[in-house]
């Protein structure tokens, strides 16, 4: 809180003396509340000190992994998680660790909502096994459902999200970038209503041909999160929907700070996060101003162990909470454990110098 300085002739006042009554009242001001200071850099040696690599086993296989291999680490304001997917190389793997890092060593912004609504995520299943997934969802009025499966075929992708809508009375489709452009639009047609289309093909000029080609609303995940400008999708008209990720941008406050800069709709989402990672992607969305879609917060439903107990959905929502692993963690063998001590290293190191 800063004053401004008095006015009359007694300076040692705030308020001046009784000659001065009559001459304006001075005023004060509040400053912005500014973000705290960025916390200092933990070492490696810090970050493994606490950390264990887990392995924890999945109800169906999602995005070609039956098992979800995390390491996870404590720091002064809770636990942080590194896991980025194995195929991504340090330079993108490091952004993980950064958010990892955030959520250990600084915590969770300041929320504006105390709940968040969740979708059910139906992976790239027969459609007679879509009633049982939904079921793990309870209360949720969204379905995301993932289409382009290598080895299936787009009459499977119909079938799936038939069934899914027969359920459910707002769906929403996934191809992780997997059509062409004729490919995303032939689909798009045969599977009909939804309410967006994720990533239809993999680069922001795809999304714009194909964005110009439908009327149902585009979405962007990769094209963001992966791409060395966040904003050329918007600069394309490439996207009605931002799908953002907390781990892959660096952590909850980056990605406020991209939801902030991007002229469109945004829904948060996991990246396949164990419950450590899930709760910094609620804590984020309950930090959003404007948030008026459902998330994709809901994964650890796919879970068959987590480091902690899932996020309960209640009501199709969700809400913020702070999360302890539990001491029976399903470990990873010691080589996959080395692998990820490794892999950390690295991409610490990477973080340092930038």
């Amino acid at each position: 809180m800063v004053f401004s300085q008095p006015s009359g002739r007694n300076k040692q006042s705030l308020f001046g003396t009784t000659d001065d009554r009559k001459k304006p009242i001075p005023t004060f001001r509040l400053q912005p509340k500014g973000p705290p200071p960025p916390p200092k850099m933990p070492t490696v040696d810090d970050l493994l000190d606490t950390a264990k690599v887990v392995a924890l086993p999945m109800h169906i296989r999602f995005r070609g992994v039956k098992v979800r291999e995390a390491l996870v680490f404590q720091g002064p304001a809770g636990w942080g998680e590194f896991a980025p997917f194995v195929e991504y190389d340090d330079a993108e793997a490091k952004m993980w660790l950064a958010a990892g890092i955030e959520a250990a060593y600084l915590g969770a912004p300041d929320p504006t909502r105390d709940s968040v609504r969740v979708n059910a995520t139906v992976p790239a299943v027969p459609a007679d096994q879509v009633a049982a997934l939904i079921g793990r969802y309870p209360g949720v009025d969204t379905v995301k459902v993932k289409v382009a499966e290598p080895g299936q075929s787009l009459e499977d992708d119909v079938e799936r999200v038939a069934a899914a809508r027969d359920l459910v009375e707002t769906v929403r489709i996934d191809a992780n970038g997997a059509w062409s452009v004729a490919q995303a639009i032939e689909a798009i047609t045969a599977i009909g209503d939804v309410e967006y289309v994720e990533q239809p093909c993999r680069t922001a000029e795809e999304l714009a041909e194909v964005r110009k080609a439908v009327s149902v609303p585009i979405a962007a995940d990769e094209s963001i999160r992966r791409s060395g400008d966040p904003l050329r999708v918007a600069q394309l008209d490439a996207a009605d929907i931002a799908v953002l990720k907390v781990a892959p941008l660096g952590g909850m406050r980056a990605l406020l700070n991209l939801a902030h800069k991007l002229p469109m709709d945004v829904v948060v989402s996991s990246a396949l996060d164990t419950a450590i990672g899930i709760a910094a992607g609620v804590n984020a969305a309950a930090a959003l101003p404007n948030l008026h879609r459902a998330c994709g917060l809901g994964t650890g439903e796919l879970f068959s162990r987590d480091v902690a107990p899932s996020f309960r959905i209640e009501g199709g929502v969700v809400k913020p909470r702070r999360v302890e692993p539990g001491i029976d963690l399903p470990l990873a063998s010691a080589e996959r454990t080395q692998w990820w001590h490794d892999r950390l290293r690295r991409c610490h190191a990477q973080l340092v110098r930038r």
